[in-house]
């Protein structure tokens, strides 16, 4: 069996070892020169530890430089919170891993290049597909040299949210709408800094601050839209509100020079009524794209990745159908959770309530809150249905 993925992302880099290890003949194509984007998607949940303990590679990936974050705080104007702790999860890991995303691929396609039957072509854009009759036979692909054509028994498209590939077999993403935008940005950090990641809520304002050891990486949210107006404030007044919700960053906010220091993520939230054509499937954010609401984009992708190797090698490329059958009821369910935090949380928030609509005082609530925390932290550190790997 030969197989060609589009889309050197969590989701394509995962099922391609998956798939590699197996003795399968497959090609990868990332369309940049590598992985070097900042501001993606770097959050490592305990279910995607889980995977890489059993694919071998746990202990190479603990090498890479990473924080663990063991639990999550909401701050307001009124103080801080814990709404969830990892550190009671089942397992080995009790924690989120941040590491930066390009050091993760990184990590997985060389484990993936150990294989004979793996290659990876970089600057390499998938561009379309190759049918006969109804059925999908490869892709056609452009490099420096110019188009040229990959034929193959399976295409997958893990070529994320704005998907060439997903366009080209006539699949469109049902919108289930995002109030939201959010504007990517660092900061030094200093000793005497908090130490954990958090979320700072305001009347109007919201800000995300993950610790990075050395820098702070801040999302700034906005309502959706809002890149503009903000732009068209100043960078004055992005540092102002950096200021004013995280005092202790009140000294450096000279350190936005300009809006060129800063990347803007429009966030969307949709999924495939069908994921698959005969030969052809769409994984991760090619399938559904999902909020940074719980930040689990990563996990759901490589979860994807994981149930189609173990679906792909068992049943062959007939059963691709059985894919979305399987990730369906985890990517519905997730996106819900999601939907519901954006409604109860975010929309309030941005729209200047003090307290968000729904959010329980739960240090006034304490078994009350420490079941929604145990709950919240199984959700987020293992998700909904967490896969594992099979195949060997």
């Amino acid at each position: 069996m030969r197989c060609v993925i589009a889309g050197g992302g969590p989701a394509g880099a995962v099922l391609a070892l998956l798939l590699a290890r197996a003795g399968v003949e497959v090609t990868l194509l990332e369309k940049h020169a590598d992985f070097l984007r900042d501001f993606r998607g770097d959050t490592i949940h305990p279910s995607t530890l889980q995977v890489l303990d059993e694919l071998g590679l746990a202990e190479a990936f603990h090498r890479i430089p990473h924080r663990k974050a063991y639990g999550f705080d909401l701050v307001t104007d009124t103080g801080r919170t814990r709404i969830s702790s990892l550190r009671d999860l089942p397992g080995p890991y009790n924690y989120i891993a941040f590491v930066p995303q390009w050091d993760f691929l990184t990590l997985i396609t060389t484990e993936a290049a150990t294989y004979p039957n793996f290659r990876l072509l970089m600057n390499a854009e998938a561009v379309g597909l190759i049918r006969e009759g109804d059925a999908v036979r490869g892709l056609r692909y452009r490099d420096a040299e110019g188009e040229h054509e990959l034929r193959a028994e399976v295409t997958i498209a893990a070529d994320g949210r704005g998907s060439t590939l997903r366009a080209a077999a006539g699949l469109v993403p049902k919108e289930l709408g995002a109030p939201m935008d959010v504007v990517w940005f660092r900061m030094p950090r200093e000793d005497g800094d908090p130490g954990e990641a958090f979320l700072r809520v305001s009347a109007g304002h919201m800000m995300v601050a993950i610790n990075r050891e050395t820098y702070w990486q801040l999302g700034y949210v906005i309502p959706k839209g809002g890149a503009e107006r903000l732009r068209a404030a100043g960078v004055g007044e992005l540092r102002r509100q950096v200021g004013r919700l995280l005092p202790f960053l009140g000294d450096r906010t000279e350190a936005i020079a300009g809006f060129e220091d800063v990347s803007v993520l429009t966030v969307a939230l949709n999924r495939l009524e069908r994921w698959y054509r005969p030969g052809f499937l769409c994984i991760g954010d090619a399938a559904h794209a999902m909020s940074p609401v719980f930040g689990v984009g990563i996990n759901l992708a490589v979860q994807d990745a994981v149930a189609t190797a173990n679906i792909l090698l068992s049943e062959g490329p007939s059963a691709l159908p059985k894919v979305q059958r399987r990730r369906m009821f985890p990517t519905k369910a997730t996106q819900l959770a999601q939907q519901v935090a954006q409604r109860r949380l975010i929309q309030p928030a941005l729209s200047g309530s003090v307290r968000p609509t729904g959010l329980p005082d739960l240090a006034a609530l304490p078994v009350v809150g420490r079941l929604v925390g145990r709950l919240l932290a199984r959700f987020i550190g293992h998700g909904v249905r967490p896969e594992h790997v099979s195949a060997k």
